[in-house]
């Protein structure tokens, strides 16, 4: 597992000095990982888990940051009300 990390080390490493800095924090995250426990196919799986990318350009400038996925079943919280809750007065 040792030899695992530090060639991972390596890798950042010289992503890094390449400026490939999105691959230097991957690698990063990876180590995190295999240090916390993790096995390689672990940290290599838990990487891109719950992240999609959308299409470059599919709205305009800015449209390519990743967003997180929710979980199959999750549904959102219901809206509060706000006649029934507190109008917002101070006390």
């Amino acid at each position: 597992m040792d030899d695992d990390i530090q060639t991972l080390r390596k890798k950042m490493e010289a992503a890094a000095v390449a400026l490939d800095f999105e691959t230097a924090s991957r690698l990063r995250d990876q180590i995190a990982l295999m240090r916390g426990g993790a096995s390689a196919e672990e940290a290599r799986a838990a990487s891109d888990a719950g992240l999609t990318r959308q299409q470059p350009g599919a709205m305009g400038l800015g449209t390519s940051q990743q967003r997180p996925a929710p979980p199959p079943g999750w549904t959102p919280p219901p809206k509060p009300d706000l006649r029934t809750t507190n109008s917002g007065r101070r006390r």
